[in-house]
């Protein structure tokens, strides 16, 4: 809404801005730590995306939970590591479809399924120092210069964005790494062959070619991202007859990683159609409550592929559903409903609020 059409609605008057004020709310640091805030919260919810389709993938490929047990995070105990084994250990809790091969020969996943703990638990530990750092520059004074009284005034650098430059970019490739892994999961859902899945995931593929388009798709995101990994912060150009002789660069770092979310969203929307279409073939066996429920919600809005089809609508809707964080709450729900701990001992520093 216009900040006019808000004041009025709540009887305020605009604030008349003082000497420092006007610049203290436009300068680089509020820019940065605005964009920050919204990145945050973005890359929380893919963090828990991640998971959820990730999970969902590995029921579809009928992969084991085995290198998810708490003893083998117990003897390399990264809190990232241990908090999404224990998430995922949750979400395939009283799985059938992770009973129905206890005693296969297969001896161990692809990289993409069972290192997930690892992967995405690298990613969170990047998140957490975000998060930390936005926590302190939100409650922080970036003005300069500072006037501490009559006798103390001083010119100093509490407005540069280095300290925010350097997490932010961090996080860019945090959130990369997130869908660089996710398409390697799409990938092996369209492989066909030893799991029992039709090739392409469709038993009668057209000049489509089943789900090799939303691959292709998918493939391109994550290309276009890993051209979006170079750390802005890494560069300086002086300004200002050289008085503003090194710059931080993080309003290009805070932007540039909400556009790799933006990306990510979209990779994710495309794992969980794929691992969707991948659950279709394992029925009538059950996997978790967790799973089931996001399975379903993704049946209520768009349908099985029987034949092949433009699959750009449902990339968009499953999209919309994770932006809108509603595989997120669902699980959260869910889990609430079953007792289940979704959360592990490590909530207080993933938790974001």
């Amino acid at each position: 809404m216009p900040t006019a059409a808000v004041l009025a609605a709540r009887n305020l008057q605009t604030i008349e801005l003082g000497a420092k004020e006007g610049l203290a709310l436009i300068n680089g640091t509020q820019f940065i730590a605005a964009w920050a805030v919204w990145g945050l919260e973005r890359m929380a919810n893919c963090l828990d995306t991640a998971d959820i389709v990730g999970a969902m993938a590995l029921e579809g490929l009928l992969g084991s939970a085995s290198p998810f047990d708490p003893a083998l995070h117990q003897i390399r105990p990264f809190k990232g590591n241990q908090y999404v084994a224990h998430r995922l250990r949750t979400l395939l809790h009283n799985s059938e479809m992770v009973a129905s091969h206890k005693d296969c020969g297969r001896v161990q996943d692809p990289y993409s399924l069972r290192c997930m703990p690892q992967v995405h638990g690298a990613s969170r530990m990047a998140w957490l120092h975000l998060k930390e750092v936005v926590e302190i520059e939100l409650n922080s004074v970036t003005d300069n210069p500072i006037i501490f009284s009559a006798d103390k005034t001083i010119s100093g650098g509490n407005f540069h964005g280095q300290p925010m430059a350097l997490p932010l970019d961090y996080a860019t490739l945090a959130s990369h790494e997130l869908g660089n892994i996710s398409d390697r999961r799409i990938y092996l859902l369209l492989e066909g062959g030893v799991n029992g899945l039709p090739e392409l995931l469709m038993r009668d593929t057209g000049i489509n070619s089943g789900f090799m388009i939303p691959q292709y798709t998918s493939a391109a995101l994550v290309s276009e991202n890993k051209s979006l990994c170079f750390p802005p912060s890494a560069d300086s150009i002086p300004s200002s007859l050289g008085q503003e002789d090194h710059v931080s660069m993080g309003s290009i770092s805070s932007r540039r990683l909400n556009q790799v979310l933006a990306n990510l969203e979209n990779i994710l929307a495309i794992e969980l159609l794929c691992a969707a279409q991948a659950f279709d073939y394992r029925k009538p066996m059950r996997s978790s409550a967790l799973l089931d429920a996001c399975h379903e919600l993704v049946r209520s809005r768009i349908d099985h592929a029987e034949e092949d089809r433009v699959f750009a609508d449902d990339i968009h809707i499953l999209g919309e559903i994770i932006r809108q964080q509603e595989l997120v709450t669902l699980t959260q729900d869910i889990a609430s409903h079953e007792n289940l701990d979704l959360y592990g001992p490590h909530y207080e520093d993933f938790g974001l609020y």
